[in-house]
């Protein structure tokens, strides 16, 4: 399944240009060290963080796009980094335990 794909089966707010990768899993993490460590390239981050750190990370792991729960909404300066590097943003106002039962049901494990 592709990202785009993603965004429209579970309704997300695209905040930034969709960059269409494909999806492998998931990883719901609000710890940017942890991104870092334990994110697999492909996967979908699921986060609360809105901060330009976090875009360091998915880049440096090369996610598939980050999803911003909560409703929270993340800079000009976070999404502009994030076109930059090609890193596909959402968001959406479910929480994280939300979206990841809908991706699973999606079958993205």
């Amino acid at each position: 399944m592709t990202i785009r794909e993603v965004a429209e089966k579970l309704e997300l707010k695209g905040l930034t240009k969709v960059f269409d990768k494909s999806v492998t899993g998931v990883y719901i993490s609000d710890m940017v060290s942890d991104v870092i460590a334990n994110a697999k390239a492909g996967n979908i981050l699921i986060t609360v963080q809105v901060h330009n750190n976090v875009i360091a990370a998915a880049n440096l792991v090369d996610v598939s796009g980050i999803v911003i729960t909560r409703g929270r909404k993340p800079s000009d300066d976070m999404v502009a980094l994030a076109e930059k590097a090609g890193i596909s943003v959402f968001s959406t106002d479910l929480n994280n335990w939300q979206i990841a039962s809908m991706l699973y049901e999606a079958g993205i494990r």
